[in-house]
């Protein structure tokens, strides 16, 4: 598994979305800005991401931490 996978299929599956993934083949990071996260709390946001990589979970990625923000919030970080 590795970094490319998961930014590609984040990114193809949640609307307007970028992402950054860092990781060491089964522990990845991923700072994930999309416009559908807005209005959405913590816990939506990941249940979206964690949704997306379900399948991957069960073998391929064996930790994964997420930062969730809309646009508006990435600009004020």
């Amino acid at each position: 598994m590795d970094e490319k996978y998961i930014k590609d299929k984040l990114e193809a599956s949640i609307p307007e979305t970028t992402a950054e993934v860092s990781g060491d083949g089964t522990h990845f990071d991923a700072v994930i800005v999309s416009s559908a996260f807005e209005g959405k709390s913590t816990l939506e946001r990941h249940k979206m991401v964690y949704s997306v990589l379900e399948d991957d979970m069960v073998e391929d990625i064996h930790a994964l931490s997420v930062k969730t923000f809309s646009p508006r919030e990435s600009n004020r970080r």
